[in-house]
């Protein structure tokens, strides 16, 4: 299975010191479509990064060990399961399957089971939120079912990178993560100067310079790149 040229070891938010906020700033810079989720990790302050590896679910499990055996070490399960919200497609069982293959982490777009059971296993796991229900039916399998998630109105595939934080999760296009990686650095570090000189004393405003900002006519975005603010963007 052919891997993206980026090289997923160095794409670690936690080793990175980076945050999808970050990300989806750095991809607005870069004129990258801005492809987000609102999925939260089953335990609080995980990150996860990896290759997508899609499965879509059709009521039974097998999809999800068909592309486990296909999977390489770090890759990212991306599971769609239409964002169903009346029972949960991922438990206990495939969290420790996806572990034990040396995946990165599971993302679903629907609902797991087993909740305590997977914070014990510790692989990072994304969802919509938790249900006791396990799959209520079986559906007909997709031919695209291993080559094609669709996560909310974004349709992934291996050739995309996903990224999970307590603010989502965020797929870029593998030949795009290292400019963006490198984009969402440099934000990162002009964020933070600036709210280190606020707390040493000097507001926001004074460092936007907010005054000249109300009197130029532009927009604040376009007074931001001006003067090399990052806020807004």
């Amino acid at each position: 299975m052919d891997l993206p040229t980026t090289d997923l070891a160095k794409t670690d938010l936690a080793e990175l010191d980076l945050t999808t906020a970050h990300l989806a700033d750095a991809c607005i810079r870069a004129n990258i479509p801005v492809r987000t989720a609102t999925l939260t990790p089953v335990v609080p302050g995980t990150k996860v990064s990896g290759r997508v590896l899609p499965a879509r679910h059709a009521g039974s499990v097998d999809i999800f060990l068909e592309a486990i055996e296909r999977s390489e070490p770090g890759d990212v399960l991306v599971v769609d399961n239409d964002g169903r919200t009346d029972e949960a497609c991922v438990g206990d069982l495939i969290v420790l399957e996806a572990r034990q293959a040396g995946l990165a982490g599971v993302v679903i777009w629907g609902l797991h089971r087993d909740t305590q059971d997977i914070r014990a296993i510790g692989l990072p796991v994304f969802s919509l939120g938790a249900n006791p229900t396990g799959p209520l039916s079986l559906r007909d399998r997709a031919p695209e079912a291993l080559s094609t998630a669709e996560v909310g109105q974004w349709t992934v595939t291996s050739d995309d990178v996903v990224f999970g934080d307590d603010d989502g999760v965020l797929f870029v296009p593998a030949s795009e993560v290292d400019a963006v990686l490198a984009k969402a650095a440099g934000i990162r570090d002009v964020e933070r100067a600036q709210a280190e000189r606020v707390r040493q004393g000097e507001s926001l405003r004074s460092q936007l310079r907010f005054g000249e900002y109300l009197a130029s006519g532009l927009t604040f975005r376009e007074h931001l790149r001006k003067i090399g603010g990052a806020v807004e963007e």
